[in-house]
């Protein structure tokens, strides 16, 4: 399920273009494999904060056995890593260095993992009356570069070229790590010693996650937002083939994502306004029962199921303030809320 889409900016160079072009051709990938997987949430352009630390990650997965992080590198040259871990890339006829996005992964993967184990108290479920930790859990990362990429595996090292990996082949590369077994996991825990999240730990897990998303336009934004950034810079990248370019915010995947698809700009609120939330009382659209349903997760999402009459209705609704259907369902801990993409409001469900 994606959870987060990737954030558009208003970026102008060439090379920052043609980094937000790979990112969304990644994201375009990750939601035709996963947006109707349940055990696989996906988050987007991740910023948060930890102790005085800001990291960005391109791309998040949250599956039933860990963690995947990963990278997106526009590279649509050569590129070549020595026995060190040093990277280097063709630009035109020449070589230069560039920051290895392996190192600067591991960066953002050890801060997420500082902020999950601080919280995991209020994160995770307790067994044998224990907090469960994440230290157990899978934690892998990977770089996705351009499909159009040079990659010289002969000299690189085993370790980066298995994390190295061309846009086009990374679902695949994804389903290997993940090892789920099929779509819809069910008993195949059983014949697994990873230890797993639960339904409800990843549903935690995910809206802890995305409440701690630092959204665009806000004073944090002008941080740095990647644990390497002072050497993360991207030389002589280019926007991809064929693709024109009129205005930065209105490039699309090569694929041509739908535009429905593609976020719109969250606004920024107060404090103050967003704790004078509206509070809306789920009912059900079949016999108009307030009370007496049971609220549940499936395959498209939160909704509630009618004891009266047995039907079941959706949580997701349009936005009582801007009537945006543009919005999502939040679960923390018993209480669901109703977030707009649009306006940024938010309605706790009751």
């Amino acid at each position: 399920m994606i959870l987060k889409t990737k954030s558009l900016q208003n970026v102008q160079s060439a090379q920052a273009i043609a980094g937000q072009q790979q990112e969304q051709n990644v994201a375009f990938f990750l939601r035709r494999a996963y947006k109707d997987h349940p055990q696989v949430l996906v988050i987007n352009d991740f910023k948060f904060r930890f102790n005085d630390e800001v990291a960005q990650i391109d791309h998040l997965i949250i599956y039933s056995y860990g963690f995947i992080l990963i990278e997106s590198k526009s590279i649509r040259g050569q590129v070549k890593v020595n026995q060190q871990q040093e990277w280097t890339r063709s630009v035109g006829a020449k070589w230069q260095g560039m920051p290895s996005p392996i190192k600067q992964v591991e960066l953002q993967q050890a801060l997420l993992q500082d902020l999950l184990r601080d919280n995991r108290a209020e994160i995770l479920e307790k067994m044998f009356g224990l907090t469960q930790g994440f230290g157990g859990r899978c934690w892998d990362h990977l770089c996705a570069v351009s499909s159009d990429a040079i990659i010289d595996r002969k000299s690189m090292p085993k370790a980066v070229s298995d994390k190295l990996i061309k846009s086009e082949f990374l679902v695949e590369k994804l389903n290997k790590v993940m090892n789920l077994k099929g779509k819809y996991l069910r008993l195949a825990y059983l014949a697994d010693t990873r230890p797993f999240f639960n339904q409800e730990e990843l549903e935690s897990i995910g809206s802890f996650l995305i409440n701690q998303h630092i959204a665009p336009n806000t004073a944090a934004d002008t941080e740095t937002t990647k644990a390497t950034s002072q050497t993360a810079t991207e030389q002589g990248s280019a926007p991809l083939a064929n693709t024109p370019i009129t205005a930065a915010a209105s490039t699309v995947p090569v694929q041509h994502m739908p535009a429905q698809l593609m976020p719109a700009e969250p606004v920024a609120h107060t404090e103050t306004e967003k704790t004078q939330a509206i509070q809306i009382a789920l009912r059900c659209k079949h016999c108009g029962e307030s009370t007496n349903y049971t609220p549940m997760y499936g395959k498209f999402g939160y909704y509630i199921h009618c004891k009266q009459c047995t039907k079941n209705t959706p949580m997701k609704q349009t936005c009582p303030q801007c009537s945006s259907k543009n919005t999502r369902v939040k679960k923390s801990k018993e209480t669901y809320t109703l977030n707009c993409q649009e306006c940024g409001c938010g309605q706790q469900l009751i």
